[in-house]
């Protein structure tokens, strides 16, 4: 099935377009919105901009795929691989990534406001600004995701959920290139969370839970820990 049949039978009313192999395909600027593509095998596909608000792409390969600008907003993307695929700008409000394999994958700008990423595989991933506007992770789900060596700098994260998530020598540092912007962890939870080696510097963790959180190394120069719940559980005045 190709694109030009896909986008026949989508304007016809049909919907599901399980297992197909659109490998390289070029579907950008269009509307699927709701379809199904589980499964479906999208590697180096070009999807940006392209509608797939509430879409289904469960298990679907989406490695090395372009997806710039792309609406993933409530979509369920559970065990997708998205290994080194370019989100730069996505818009993945309250989306299903539970167990998707994002390794290396480029989220830049990137709104994940609400998405559920538990058990997620986020290791090298880029979450720093794009030209335009900051990565939202603000209210996301991210227990258990292993973060380890993800670029966070300057990223919103308050409200987030990283308990038991692994954030080995990962980068929240604030940096002077957007503004001087400070990674915004405020009121998030971390607890049991593995910070081991992380560069916090400059970011913000007011009122953040961080109990039974490994601090081990970890390089704290200018953190705001007003209010934050201590990994002893002491309260940080």
């Amino acid at each position: 099935m190709d694109v030009d049949e896909i986008l026949k039978r989508y304007a016809a009313g049909e919907k599901s377009f399980q297992r197909v192999n659109l490998q390289e395909a070029e579907l950008t600027n269009l509307n699927l919105r709701g379809a199904d593509f589980s499964n479906a095998d999208l590697r180096q596909t070009r999807l940006g901009k392209t509608n797939f608000n509430q879409a289904c792409l469960r298990e679907a390969n989406l490695s090395e795929a372009i997806l710039w600008g792309i609406d993933l907003s409530e979509a369920d993307l559970y065990c997708a691989i998205l290994r080194e695929a370019d989100l730069t700008g996505a818009k993945l409000v309250q989306t299903r990534l539970e167990k998707a394999n994002l390794i290396k994958a480029s989220l830049c700008g990137a709104n994940l406001n609400g998405a559920n990423l538990s058990g997620s595989l986020l290791i090298q991933a880029d979450f720093r600004p794009s030209s335009n506007q900051r990565t939202d992770l603000g209210y996301a789900i991210l227990t258990g995701a292993d973060l380890s060596y993800a670029d966070l700098k300057a990223a919103c994260m308050h409200h987030a959920n990283l308990d038991a998530a692994k954030l080995c020598r990962a980068d929240l540092s604030r940096r002077i290139q957007w503004g001087d912007l400070a990674t915004d962890l405020s009121e998030a939870s971390l607890q049991g969370a593995d910070l081991s080696y992380a560069d916090f510097t400059g970011a913000i963790l007011r009122k953040a839970n961080l109990q039974g959180a490994d601090l081990t190394g970890s390089i704290l120069t200018d953190v705001d820990f007003q209010g934050a719940i201590m990994p002893d559980g002491t309260v940080h005045d």
